[in-house]
């Protein structure tokens, strides 16, 4: 006997709470799967409802049903292709009832929300050869193997070694306004930033704070999502020093966005 239906009832599905039963539905009837005609297609493949309302459309698309999960804690809202096959959970894999299958095409919940073109941009790179950089300190002033330079050449070998010191920043102008949307960075362990603050601003305008992240104190590559602000100078504030004398070591520094 299939779980739901009564005695003498075919074993061919069963109901799910995932259906709506039939508006006029009695336990009297001999068919476990009380269908709406009103939200289901009846074809010749589909047992009709036993009772159905007059009246009431027969449609193959419903117009907007409500089912519920029995593993998930929100009712999703939906547009239906009904059809002689199995009705996929969208939150498992588990098939409910043979008789109905809904179509993945048309199928959203309601907090998504389509992509918009703007939202697909992919970002990339920002800092370019005319972005004018400028850091707090070089470690004992030794440019050229401690300097911000180092920051951008995308070389695992060198890095930017900043000076004793409870603050240290890096600031970028660029040669045309920014969105910014993402920072990648990677500190040397042992000299890494628990803080660092993002500020930024159009160009004659005073700094704004954008974002505060909190890095791990690691050698590993570390890729932070930040609001989306559109800027021409951003100024990053290294704060927390893992060092004992405040120095930061950065070995990359990436921020990816949009030109505009």
């Amino acid at each position: 006997m299939a779980p739901g239906g009564g005695p003498g009832s075919p074993a061919l599905f069963w109901v799910s709470p995932l259906l709506p039963r039939c508006p006029q539905y009695s336990p009297r009837v001999p068919v476990p799967a009380q269908v709406s005609p009103g939200v289901f297609w009846v074809s010749p493949f589909l047992p009709k409802c036993p009772q159905p309302r007059l009246g009431v459309p027969i449609t193959p698309r419903c117009r907007q049903p409500r089912f519920r999960c029995p593993q998930a804690r929100l009712r999703v809202s939906f547009p239906v292709l009904v059809s002689p096959a199995p009705f996929w959970c969208p939150h498992h894999t588990q098939v409910s009832p043979a008789p109905f299958l809904v179509s993945p095409a048309p199928f959203w919940r309601p907090h998504h929300t389509r992509p918009s073109p703007q939202a697909a941009m992919p970002v990339e790179p920002l800092v370019c050869p005319h972005t004018a950089t400028r850091v707090s300190s070089v470690l004992n002033r030794d440019v050229k193997h401690f300097g911000k330079q180092h920051l951008f050449d995308g070389s695992e070998e060198t890095c930017w070694n900043s000076d004793q010191g409870t603050s240290q920043w890096v600031t970028l102008d660029f040669p045309r306004p920014v969105k910014v949307s993402q920072l990648h960075i990677q500190f040397q362990g042992g000299f890494s930033s628990r803080l660092c603050t993002l500020e930024g601003c159009r160009t004659g305008e005073e700094l704004v704070k954008i974002s505060e992240l909190y890095p791990q104190d690691s050698h590993a590559m570390q890729r932070f999502q930040v609001q989306e602000t559109v800027l021409d100078k951003l100024k990053i504030t290294f704060g927390s020093s893992t060092d004992f004398f405040g120095r930061v070591v950065v070995y990359h520094l990436g921020v990816l966005g949009e030109r505009l």
